[in-house]
């Protein structure tokens, strides 16, 4: 038992430098090309894509095993989701959109364990599954009303404070969601994915969570126009 616990904590540790070691390839692309606001440069980008292609490469190589966390896994697949999407966009570029694309969420561009999968079935089928809503304000969709797509990578180390911390932003940016105490105006995503929030009194404790303005049982809801302009 003892040489079968050593073996795991190996595989474990080797896996947890290697995975820092690749996902720094993406931060140095997110740093390279994209704001602290999260601008987009998609132009300058798409002359430049062969380490974003490696990046993808090595997901694809290197992909979640048995022993991995739950935060080894949500690292992995928000990152992965986030630099598909990218791809997404460069192969397409110039776009006004990505709503302009045919099926973008449905292309199957990914390969996981050997199997093609599409931008929704890593969310859909993955992430979603894995009862973490903060993940709806970490993966990004190249859009205005997205959650700011961040130029570092998330890594297993600090997960849930880097998950906080992209709710807290997304919440109280008054260009995503605009709260009163007598109304909240919410992004669609709160509406699309309502089901993750649970129901509104869970949804209103949520996001009581993150803003420092009370909102009670009655305040009123209403869903903000969703802006599908590209992130650039």
């Amino acid at each position: 038992m003892r040489s079968i616990l050593c073996f795991v904590f190996v595989l474990t540790a080797h896996w947890t430098w290697a995975q820092k070691s690749l996902h720094d390839l993406w931060t140095s692309q997110l740093q390279t090309y994209v704001s602290d606001s999260g601008e987009v440069d998609y132009a300058r980008w798409k002359k430049n894509s062969a380490l974003l292609e490696s990046y993808i490469q090595g997901l694809e190589e290197n992909p979640p095993q048995a022993y991995w966390s739950k935060n080894d896994s949500l690292a992995y697949f928000i990152n992965a989701y986030n630099a598909v999407t990218v791809q997404l966009i460069l192969d397409n570029y110039p776009l006004k959109s990505i709503r302009r694309l045919i099926t973008p969420w449905r292309f199957k561009r990914f390969t996981l364990n050997n199997k093609k999968v599409s931008l929704g079935h890593i969310e859909h089928q993955i992430l979603r599954k894995m009862k973490e809503p903060r993940i709806h304000f970490a993966i990004n969709c190249a859009s205005a009303s997205c959650p700011r797509l961040r130029n570092r990578a998330f890594l297993p180390q600090g997960m849930n404070k880097q998950l906080e911390a992209a709710t807290r932003e997304f919440i109280n940016d008054p260009t995503k969601n605009i709260i009163t105490k007598k109304k909240m105006s919410l992004s669609k995503i709160f509406f699309w994915f309502g089901s993750d929030f649970g129901s509104r009194q869970e949804r209103r404790a949520f996001i009581n969570r993150y803003t420092d303005i009370v909102v009670t049982r009655d305040t009123r809801i209403d869903f903000l126009p969703y802006d599908w302009a590209l992130n650039e």
